[in-house]
């Protein structure tokens, strides 16, 4: 039997309250082991071992030297990549063929990626005219934040969590994580790579539990935390953005989407057809930046629906070790009943079931798992909840169009705005369209093609502020500026 600890100070501890609850693999509901919850005790001590090590040996390391520390944790989250493929596989339930490939490598280059970035990026500098004539010079300084408090997702736990983790430390922060009460595995298992790595004690801190009343609330309200950074729903990040205001701790949020996939009858229907699938279906469409509203242009309609229902028929549900699956269950039974209940009420709305829109027979062996089946609906109307609410799972929208006015419209039509993805051979045609899109990211022709150097982030209620690159920056440290009278 697993047990999740805390890990605070460089050491593993449990719960002084000695409460604890289950971890059960989504596959097939098998228990992997216990979970250790924090109470504002352990909480407090995490975020005091982070402020005091801000003064200790890491605030004496250069950046060079931190940079060569963070690259050897990358190095060491690949020398133990098959014990992290194993642990975020039995959280997750994906395909390794999945998380080997994206999961766990990138993961790890979170580490090397930003610390070397954030390494190079120069900071401004003015020369002043003064009314003695000599002058004056500015010169812009960065410094850490200070104690970092981050709160991330179950969808992708460990690439999500070094994506902030990263460049926090990057630019000589210090840390303290709460994974989702889902998926433990990996960011706990990084504390041993920490040690291992001699990252100083308090620099990576890690706590379990949930939201309200427990580590989330304890953390994001503890007067010690300097910033935070969310990656989950809207409504968890109205409620820290509230917490935040106490203190006026800065906060970077990326939350909900309903991104829309616009096809045009310009564009090469493989590429679209490929897009599609991997953004609506991949981590059985528990990707933020998934697709669930498709509109292609009505010449191309008809064949559009025909071509990606027979992409799902081709999807092999599986075991994660299983190396012919591509799909995977769902992360929980109560998040496989919130998607279920909207294949339910798309029907209710009046939906076209083109495939799926039920639970799979796995067979005796898996029936306990969060199976669900991969879900095309055609048919809706453009105001029903099914179109216009977030379902976070492996199922689309797919709606004709007539022109480009009325799919920018209909595009936009939301209160999110986190991605979009246009495919069109047009190249003035998709930047044009890209520019009146409401979103943080766009993508032309490709969908999750990331390059870690530029702005991630969304718009509306999609989340505030922007993180990737020198971005970062802006969010993980704060930037003085020094004037010297010459």
């Amino acid at each position: 039997m697993k047990e999740y600890k805390h890990f605070i100070n460089g050491q593993y501890v449990t719960s002084q309250s000695g409460k604890t609850f289950e971890n059960r693999c989504p596959v097939d509901n098998s228990l992997l082991g216990i979970i250790h919850e924090a109470g504002e005790a352990e909480v407090d001590a995490a975020v005091k071992a982070a402020k005091a090590a801000l003064k200790g040996p890491w605030s004496q390391l250069t950046q060079a030297q931190r940079t060569t520390l963070l690259n050897r944790v990358a190095d060491r989250i690949n020398e133990r990549f098959d014990e992290f493929l194993q642990a975020e596989c039995l959280d997750t339930g994906k395909p390794h063929s999945i998380a080997s490939h994206i999961d766990i490598p990138r993961g790890a280059a979170n580490f090397k990626a930003f610390s070397e970035t954030l390494a190079n990026h120069p900071t401004e500098s003015f020369r002043l005219d003064t009314p003695d004539g000599k002058g004056a010079a500015n010169v812009g300084h960065r410094t850490p934040k200070g104690v970092i408090a981050v709160i991330s997702p179950w969808n992708l736990p460990l690439l999500l969590m070094t994506w902030k983790v990263g460049p926090a430390m990057a630019c000589g922060n210090t840390v303290v994580v709460k994974p989702s009460e889902e998926t433990p595995a990996t960011t706990t298992l990084l504390g041993d790579v920490m040690n291992e790595c001699g990252v100083p004690p308090g620099v990576f801190n890690v706590v379990h539990g949930f939201g309200a009343n427990s580590a989330g609330e304890f953390l994001t309200t503890h007067p010690l935390v300097d910033a935070i950074t969310f990656t989950g729903e809207t409504s968890t990040g109205e409620a820290i953005m509230k917490a935040a205001s106490v203190g006026l701790r800065n906060i970077s949020m990326e939350c909900g989407g309903k991104n829309p996939a616009i096809v045009f009858a310009d564009c090469d229907l493989d590429k679209a057809i490929e897009g599609t699938m991997r953004s609506a279906f991949v981590n059985c469409g528990q990707v933020c930046l998934g697709t669930e509203r498709v509109y292609v242009e009505r010449p191309i309609y008809d064949k559009f629906v025909k071509r990606l229902k027979k992409g799902v028929e081709q999807l092999k549900l599986g075991r994660p070790e299983d190396e012919a699956a591509n799909f995977g269950p769902l992360v929980s039974l109560e998040h496989r009943e919130k998607v279920f209940s909207y294949y339910k009420l798309a029907v209710t709305e009046g939906a076209t079931v083109e495939i799926g829109g039920g639970i799979p027979d796995m067979g005796r062996e898996l029936n306990d798992g969060a199976w669900i089946e991969p879900t095309i609906w055609t048919g809706l109307a453009d105001d029903s909840r099914v179109v216009r609410e977030e379902i976070f799972g492996p199922c689309c929208h797919i709606r004709p169009f007539d022109s480009e006015e009325e799919v920018v419209e209909l595009a936009n039509d939301t209160n999110y705005g986190l991605a979009a993805t246009i495919w069109s051979e047009n190249s003035a045609r998709g930047i044009r369209v890209a520019e009146q899109m409401e979103t943080g990211l766009i993508w032309i022709n490709s969908w999750f093609l990331r390059d870690l150097r530029t702005a991630f982030g969304g718009a509306k209620q999609s989340g505030i502020g922007r993180e990737g690159g020198v971005h970062g920056l802006e969010f993980y440290t704060e930037l003085k500026n020094i004037c010297i009278k010459l």
